[in-house]
Protein backbone atom coordinates (compact mmCIF):
# COMPACT_ATOMS: atom_id res chain seq x y z
CA UNK A 1 0.00 0.00 0.00
CA UNK A 2 2.99 2.41 0.58
CA UNK A 3 4.40 2.04 -2.45
CA UNK A 4 1.05 2.44 -4.31
CA UNK A 5 0.40 5.45 -2.21
CA UNK A 6 3.99 6.87 -3.01
CA UNK A 7 3.62 6.12 -6.72
CA UNK A 8 -0.02 7.67 -6.90
CA UNK A 9 1.41 10.70 -5.58
CA UNK A 10 3.91 11.30 -8.26
CA UNK A 11 1.73 10.50 -10.38
CA UNK A 12 -0.99 13.17 -9.17
CA UNK A 13 2.25 15.63 -9.62
CA UNK A 14 4.11 14.70 -12.44
CA UNK A 15 2.22 12.62 -14.76
CA UNK A 16 -0.32 13.69 -17.40
CA UNK A 17 -2.03 11.54 -20.26
CA UNK A 18 -0.21 9.74 -22.23
CA UNK A 19 -0.96 8.73 -25.48
CA UNK A 20 -4.00 6.08 -25.74
CA UNK A 21 -3.12 2.66 -25.88
CA UNK A 22 -3.36 0.11 -28.93
CA UNK A 23 -4.35 -3.06 -29.09
CA UNK A 24 -1.36 -5.23 -30.74
CA UNK A 25 -2.25 -8.62 -29.09
CA UNK A 26 -1.68 -10.41 -32.93
CA UNK A 27 1.67 -8.97 -33.34
CA UNK A 28 5.49 -9.51 -31.68
CA UNK A 29 7.74 -7.01 -30.38
CA UNK A 30 11.08 -7.17 -30.21
CA UNK A 31 12.70 -4.58 -28.22
CA UNK A 32 16.42 -4.25 -29.12
CA UNK A 33 18.96 -2.52 -27.04
CA UNK A 34 21.79 -1.01 -28.66
CA UNK A 35 24.30 -3.92 -26.87
CA UNK A 36 26.51 -5.57 -28.99
CA UNK A 37 24.27 -8.81 -29.22
CA UNK A 38 22.38 -7.11 -31.64
CA UNK A 39 24.72 -7.65 -34.41
CA UNK A 40 24.34 -11.60 -33.50
CA UNK A 41 20.28 -10.82 -34.16
CA UNK A 42 21.24 -8.58 -37.55
CA UNK A 43 23.51 -10.94 -39.03
CA UNK A 44 22.74 -14.36 -38.30
CA UNK A 45 18.76 -14.04 -37.55
CA UNK A 46 17.12 -11.65 -40.19
CA UNK A 47 14.16 -13.19 -40.70
CA UNK A 48 13.55 -13.32 -37.18
CA UNK A 49 13.60 -9.80 -37.24
CA UNK A 50 11.37 -9.50 -39.97
CA UNK A 51 8.83 -11.53 -38.49
CA UNK A 52 8.38 -9.52 -35.76
CA UNK A 53 7.21 -5.69 -34.91
CA UNK A 54 10.72 -3.86 -33.80
CA UNK A 55 11.53 -1.34 -31.47
CA UNK A 56 14.62 0.68 -31.84
CA UNK A 57 15.92 3.08 -28.87
CA UNK A 58 18.79 6.25 -28.76
CA UNK A 59 21.45 6.66 -31.13
CA UNK A 60 19.92 3.66 -33.13
CA UNK A 61 18.66 5.91 -35.94
CA UNK A 62 22.41 6.88 -36.88
CA UNK A 63 22.81 3.54 -38.57
CA UNK A 64 23.00 1.99 -41.37
CA UNK A 65 20.56 -0.72 -39.90
CA UNK A 66 17.83 1.41 -39.11
CA UNK A 67 17.10 2.26 -42.49
CA UNK A 68 16.64 -1.58 -43.43
CA UNK A 69 15.21 -2.89 -40.57
CA UNK A 70 12.60 0.27 -40.53
CA UNK A 71 11.46 -0.27 -36.92
CA UNK A 72 7.80 0.31 -36.11
CA UNK A 73 8.53 2.02 -32.65
CA UNK A 74 11.12 3.90 -31.41
CA UNK A 75 11.66 5.11 -28.18
CA UNK A 76 13.82 8.08 -26.44
CA UNK A 77 13.94 8.86 -23.19
CA UNK A 78 17.11 10.46 -22.04
CA UNK A 79 16.91 14.58 -22.11
CA UNK A 80 20.30 14.70 -23.92
CA UNK A 81 18.08 14.14 -27.30
CA UNK A 82 15.86 16.93 -26.46
CA UNK A 83 18.48 19.58 -25.76
CA UNK A 84 17.52 21.24 -29.16
CA UNK A 85 19.37 22.87 -31.12
CA UNK A 86 22.08 20.36 -29.63
CA UNK A 87 26.19 21.20 -29.49
CA UNK A 88 26.27 17.09 -29.76
CA UNK A 89 26.44 16.75 -33.32
CA UNK A 90 25.27 12.98 -33.02
CA UNK A 91 21.93 14.31 -31.62
CA UNK A 92 21.76 16.47 -34.60
CA UNK A 93 22.21 13.61 -37.06
CA UNK A 94 19.43 11.65 -34.79
CA UNK A 95 16.94 13.87 -35.82
CA UNK A 96 17.87 14.08 -39.09
CA UNK A 97 18.04 10.71 -40.18
CA UNK A 98 14.77 10.07 -37.74
CA UNK A 99 13.31 12.84 -40.35
CA UNK A 100 14.53 10.72 -43.54
CA UNK A 101 12.34 8.01 -42.25
CA UNK A 102 9.73 6.50 -45.37
CA UNK A 103 7.53 3.99 -43.28
CA UNK A 104 4.87 4.41 -40.78
CA UNK A 105 6.46 5.05 -37.02
CA UNK A 106 5.66 5.55 -33.67
CA UNK A 107 8.46 8.03 -31.97
CA UNK A 108 7.67 7.64 -27.99
CA UNK A 109 8.94 10.49 -26.24
CA UNK A 110 8.34 11.48 -22.78
CA UNK A 111 5.55 13.89 -22.21
CA UNK A 112 7.98 16.52 -20.44
CA UNK A 113 9.29 16.84 -23.29
CA UNK A 114 6.59 17.55 -25.99
CA UNK A 115 6.80 21.02 -26.62
CA UNK A 116 10.59 20.39 -27.77
CA UNK A 117 8.79 18.35 -31.05
CA UNK A 118 7.94 21.96 -32.14
CA UNK A 119 11.36 22.55 -33.45
CA UNK A 120 11.28 20.02 -35.40
CA UNK A 121 10.00 18.85 -38.76
CA UNK A 122 8.88 15.03 -39.24
CA UNK A 123 7.79 13.59 -41.64
CA UNK A 124 3.66 12.15 -41.77
CA UNK A 125 4.85 9.28 -41.83
CA UNK A 126 5.93 9.30 -38.16
CA UNK A 127 3.58 9.57 -35.21
CA UNK A 128 4.99 11.34 -32.17
CA UNK A 129 3.34 9.56 -28.73
CA UNK A 130 4.04 10.39 -25.23
CA UNK A 131 4.49 8.60 -21.83
CA UNK A 132 5.12 9.57 -18.81
CA UNK A 133 8.90 8.44 -16.53
CA UNK A 134 7.35 8.90 -13.36
CA UNK A 135 8.65 5.88 -11.33
CA UNK A 136 7.03 3.29 -8.88
CA UNK A 137 8.47 0.85 -6.99
CA UNK A 138 7.15 -2.79 -5.55
CA UNK A 139 4.15 -4.68 -6.95
CA UNK A 140 0.68 -5.24 -6.45
CA UNK A 141 -2.75 -4.59 -7.96
CA UNK A 142 -3.03 -1.10 -7.29
CA UNK A 143 0.35 -0.32 -8.35
CA UNK A 144 -0.28 -2.29 -11.45
CA UNK A 145 -3.60 -0.16 -12.35
CA UNK A 146 -1.04 2.94 -12.54
CA UNK A 147 0.76 1.14 -15.14
CA UNK A 148 -1.81 0.08 -17.13
CA UNK A 149 -3.20 3.60 -17.48
CA UNK A 150 0.69 4.59 -18.31
CA UNK A 151 0.72 6.82 -15.28
CA UNK A 152 3.82 5.38 -13.85
CA UNK A 153 6.29 2.78 -14.27
CA UNK A 154 8.66 0.20 -12.56
CA UNK A 155 12.34 2.98 -11.77
CA UNK A 156 13.34 4.24 -15.54
CA UNK A 157 17.23 3.84 -15.00
CA UNK A 158 17.84 2.72 -18.84
CA UNK A 159 15.70 3.42 -22.07
CA UNK A 160 14.85 -0.30 -21.97
CA UNK A 161 12.96 -0.09 -18.87
CA UNK A 162 10.34 2.48 -20.57
CA UNK A 163 10.66 0.12 -23.95
CA UNK A 164 9.16 -2.47 -22.32
CA UNK A 165 6.59 -0.77 -20.54
CA UNK A 166 5.47 0.88 -24.00
CA UNK A 167 5.47 -2.28 -25.35
CA UNK A 168 3.01 -4.15 -22.29
CA UNK A 169 0.66 -1.08 -23.04
CA UNK A 170 0.51 -1.38 -26.52
CA UNK A 171 -1.01 -5.00 -25.77
CA UNK A 172 1.45 -7.28 -27.68
CA UNK A 173 1.31 -10.40 -25.74
CA UNK A 174 4.84 -11.81 -26.46
CA UNK A 175 7.79 -9.46 -26.28
CA UNK A 176 11.87 -10.22 -26.75
CA UNK A 177 14.73 -8.22 -26.04
CA UNK A 178 17.67 -8.38 -28.20
CA UNK A 179 20.87 -6.40 -27.79
CA UNK A 180 20.03 -6.03 -23.96
CA UNK A 181 23.61 -7.31 -22.81
CA UNK A 182 23.96 -4.82 -20.06
CA UNK A 183 27.12 -6.53 -19.03
CA UNK A 184 28.02 -2.75 -17.64
CA UNK A 185 30.32 -4.89 -14.89
CA UNK A 186 32.65 -6.74 -17.08
CA UNK A 187 34.00 -3.16 -18.96
CA UNK A 188 33.46 -1.12 -14.94
CA UNK A 189 36.45 0.30 -13.76
CA UNK A 190 38.43 3.08 -11.23
CA UNK A 191 41.70 4.50 -12.10
CA UNK A 192 44.85 5.93 -10.23
CA UNK A 193 42.69 9.11 -10.23
CA UNK A 194 39.93 7.13 -8.19
CA UNK A 195 37.58 8.33 -10.91
CA UNK A 196 34.92 5.83 -12.65
CA UNK A 197 35.43 4.57 -16.15
CA UNK A 198 32.83 2.81 -17.88
CA UNK A 199 32.62 1.62 -20.88
CA UNK A 200 29.54 0.46 -22.76
CA UNK A 201 29.86 -1.16 -26.14
CA UNK A 202 27.10 -1.06 -28.57
CA UNK A 203 26.32 -2.97 -31.54
CA UNK A 204 27.87 0.12 -33.75
CA UNK A 205 31.16 1.94 -33.31
CA UNK A 206 30.79 4.69 -30.71
CA UNK A 207 32.36 8.26 -31.97
CA UNK A 208 35.25 9.82 -30.50
CA UNK A 209 32.71 12.75 -29.65
CA UNK A 210 30.03 10.31 -27.68
CA UNK A 211 33.03 8.29 -25.80
CA UNK A 212 34.14 11.86 -24.63
CA UNK A 213 30.38 12.80 -23.65
CA UNK A 214 30.08 9.75 -21.84
CA UNK A 215 33.50 9.92 -20.25
CA UNK A 216 32.28 13.60 -19.34
CA UNK A 217 28.40 12.19 -17.50
CA UNK A 218 30.74 9.55 -15.40
CA UNK A 219 32.95 13.05 -13.85
CA UNK A 220 32.47 12.79 -9.95
CA UNK A 221 30.25 9.97 -9.73
CA UNK A 222 31.43 7.40 -7.07
CA UNK A 223 31.43 3.81 -7.56
CA UNK A 224 28.73 3.24 -4.83
CA UNK A 225 26.81 5.50 -7.12
CA UNK A 226 27.47 3.65 -10.58
CA UNK A 227 26.26 0.23 -8.85
CA UNK A 228 23.46 1.43 -6.83
CA UNK A 229 22.07 2.71 -10.57
CA UNK A 230 22.44 -0.56 -11.80
CA UNK A 231 20.95 -2.21 -8.89
CA UNK A 232 17.73 0.11 -9.61
CA UNK A 233 17.83 -1.50 -13.52
CA UNK A 234 18.08 -5.20 -12.45
CA UNK A 235 15.55 -4.73 -9.54
CA UNK A 236 13.20 -2.64 -12.60
CA UNK A 237 13.36 -5.69 -14.50
CA UNK A 238 11.92 -8.08 -11.90
CA UNK A 239 9.16 -5.81 -10.99
CA UNK A 240 8.39 -5.59 -14.69
CA UNK A 241 8.57 -9.36 -14.77
CA UNK A 242 5.63 -9.49 -11.93
CA UNK A 243 4.19 -6.94 -13.88
CA UNK A 244 3.93 -8.70 -17.08
CA UNK A 245 2.91 -12.11 -16.05
CA UNK A 246 -0.23 -10.60 -14.08
CA UNK A 247 -1.19 -8.95 -17.55
CA UNK A 248 -0.49 -12.24 -18.88
CA UNK A 249 2.13 -10.66 -20.92
CA UNK A 250 5.85 -13.02 -22.27
CA UNK A 251 8.99 -11.33 -21.95
CA UNK A 252 11.79 -13.41 -23.39
CA UNK A 253 15.31 -12.52 -23.38
CA UNK A 254 16.85 -13.72 -26.68
CA UNK A 255 20.00 -12.02 -25.53
CA UNK A 256 23.04 -14.42 -25.41
CA UNK A 257 24.92 -13.33 -22.53
CA UNK A 258 22.80 -10.98 -21.22
CA UNK A 259 23.28 -10.20 -17.11
CA UNK A 260 19.63 -9.33 -17.05
CA UNK A 261 18.35 -12.86 -14.89
CA UNK A 262 14.65 -11.31 -14.83
CA UNK A 263 13.08 -13.65 -17.70
CA UNK A 264 13.65 -16.76 -19.56
CA UNK A 265 16.17 -17.34 -22.07
CA UNK A 266 15.29 -18.02 -25.41
CA UNK A 267 17.13 -18.22 -29.01
CA UNK A 268 16.23 -16.00 -31.64
CA UNK A 269 13.97 -18.28 -34.13
CA UNK A 270 10.45 -18.43 -36.10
Amino acid sequence: MLNFCLAAAKALLKSRRPSPKSDMKDSSLIVMGNGPALRDAIDNHPEWLKANHLLAVNFAANTSEFFSLKPELYVLADPHFFNLPSSDPNVEKLWKNIARSDWKMSLWIPISMRNRLSSLSLPSCITPKFFNLTPGDGKGTLLWRLYDKGLAMPRPRNVLIPSIMIGIREGYKKIYLAGADHTWTRTLSVNDDNRVVSIQPHFYKDSDGELKRVETEYKGLHLHDVLGSMTIAFRSYFEIADYAKSRGVQILNATPGSFIDAFPRCHPSL
